[in-house]
């Protein structure tokens, strides 16, 4: 009787709603209720089930919402948010809403660039894994059991904490959610070292479009490769992952070089495009071009895996032209490492825990170099970025080459490997209030005159960069799946006609869907 008189309260609340939804509502009341009578206890359905008439629905909302372009009013809001507590939940969800029709979404860190892990044009509920966030290191196995829900700087605190010479290949955003960053590849500093976050992932535990629990065996090969860089969203609700750790050395050094003067960043950034990819696979250098107080900044900040004395012997005999010195650089722990890339400053490890941190919205595209671009197109670029609507616009240039060469494209969906110089990040932020459209329109500009100086036949693109530009289901003339392949190929080249088949076995009917999710191909055979 307690958990109906529950139902009932929520059910008032839900029909009541002020937000859009949809026509038939009955399947909405229909879901609540499947949903709420699997939980079976009224204590879990409150931690679980949350409307958008509770108090804190909007900040807990808008909490995880990473991009403020998608946080305005007229932005689409669920109908309801899960905050699952356990696997379980996550099961009922999904057996609930295939049921009656319900269209579901995932977020882990709310990291998406185009916000597809929270936002749709259609009626919708947020399966928001936030709850589902424990590490569990097993030291002697070099390996963690990672949860979905939590944060890369989570995991990098954690595996810190344990062991000092141990690390993980990921991002160097901490409070991005590792679901969505190792389930799209998820690189940082130690890419040329040890490859992706997806080349490290050993096995995992999703809920499929049947609700079962799987794991590596139970789900087969296919689908693990698919989940491990093709976006686990197209396939199935990812619970938790495991990973194998790999060793960095006890002292490792940070740098930054930074430069005013135009002829003096493009006479580094040109010599840099014919290194960065080729030196030692320790060393890791990043350009970086934005502004700063009115003035273009090049920025060349770096990662080595070694004492400051064998880093400027190598810098000296490699790359004199950076003018690398001694006070440039600071040598320290690798997870000390992870806070300086991360630009908390001088905070202790433990601000790695945070889980959110001041946003502004954006826009951002990216693009693969495979042949080192003339200097008259980097000045190009730099006078890009004095354009006044370009003020807190930014290029990030991060260099391939090393294990990124030497894992096969096909081993994982990301493709982008052997014959990439380097990756490019386009992005442009601005202030809340502000009209979006000319800062958007700067990113479009920029990228449109890059297009004869980057990989072509397909232009590549990142899909942990995921950019809507290159196009969405739209159902006008065309299959779904022609549809898909029309930008599913720039960011799987030919990675993507495989992850198609893998759909089409393991989630015939399309359930888990986005403006860009991998489509079913109904007439290739079963897998």
């Amino acid at each position: 009787m307690k958990l109906h008189c529950f139902f009932s309260s929520i059910m008032i609340l839900l029909l009541s709603v002020p937000y859009p939804v949809s026509a038939n509502r009955s399947n909405q009341a229909g879901f609540l209720q499947c949903l709420s009578l699997r939980l079976n206890d009224s204590n879990i359905v409150s931690r679980v089930i949350h409307t958008p008439n509770d108090s804190y629905f909007s900040s807990f909302l808008a909490s995880s919402i990473q991009n403020q372009r998608f946080s305005t009013p007229d932005t689409p809001k669920p109908v309801l948010i899960l905050t699952p507590v356990q696997p379980f939940d996550v099961q009922s969800a999904v057996k609930c809403a295939r049921r009656y029709g319900i269209h579901i979404r995932t977020r882990s860190g709310g990291h998406d660039y185009e916000g597809l892990s929270y936002v749709t044009h259609k009626p919708f509920v947020i399966i928001d894994l936030r709850n589902l966030r424990s590490i569990t290191i097993d030291i002697d196995n070099r390996s963690v059991w990672v949860q979905t829900g939590a944060t890369i700087g989570e995991l990098y605190f954690e595996i810190g904490q344990k062991n000092p010479t141990l690390g993980f290949p990921a991002g160097v955003c901490p409070t991005v959610g590792v679901g969505g960053h190792f389930s799209g590849g998820g690189y940082g500093t130690l890419l040329r070292k040890h490859g992706l976050a997806a080349d490290h992932v050993i096995d995992a535990r999703v809920v499929d479009a049947r609700g079962r629990v799987l794991e590596r065996r139970e789900m087969g090969e296919d689908f693990f490769w698919a989940i491990r860089g093709g976006g686990g969203s197209s396939f199935c609700v990812v619970l938790s992952w495991k990973i194998g750790l790999i060793n960095v050395p006890s002292t490792v050094t940070v740098f930054n070089v930074t430069k005013f003067s135009e002829q003096s960043a493009l006479n580094i950034i040109h010599r840099w495009q014919y290194v960065s990819d080729k030196v030692s696979d320790d060393l890791f250098i990043r350009v970086m071009l934005q502004r700063y107080k009115n003035m273009v900044r090049a920025s060349f900040p770096g990662l080595y895996l070694g004492p400051v004395r064998n880093l400027l012997r190598l810098v000296n005999r490699e790359f004199p032209e950076l003018g690398l010195e001694k006070e440039d650089c600071k040598e320290m722990s690798w997870i000390e490492s992870v806070v300086w890339f991360a630009e908390l400053g001088e905070e202790p490890i433990d601000v790695l825990r945070k889980r959110t941190r001041a946003s502004l919205a954006f826009k951002a595209k990216s693009d693969f170099v495979q042949e080192p671009m003339p200097e008259v197109v980097i000045s190009k670029l730099w006078r890009r970025l004095q354009e006044p609507e370009a003020e807190l616009g930014q290029l990030i240039f991060t260099p391939f080459g090393g294990k990124m060469s030497e894992i096969a494209d096909y081993e994982t969906p990301f493709p982008h490997r052997e014959g990439n110089i380097y990756e490019i990040q386009y992005l442009n932020y601005w202030r809340r209030g502000e009209e979006k459209e000319k800062y958007m329109r700067w990113v479009e500009r920029v990228y449109d005159e890059m297009s004869e100086f980057v990989a072509r036949s397909p232009r590549g693109a990142y899909i942990n960069l995921r950019d809507l530009d290159l196009g969405k289901y739209v159902g006008v003339r065309k299959s779904k799946y022609e549809e898909g392949k029309s930008w599913g190929v720039k960011y799987f080249k030919n990675n993507f006609e495989r992850l198609v088949r893998v759909k089409t076995s393991v989630d015939p009917f399309d359930f888990f869907c986005d403006e860009q999710s991998i489509p079913t191909f109904r007439s290739v055979e079963v897998i």
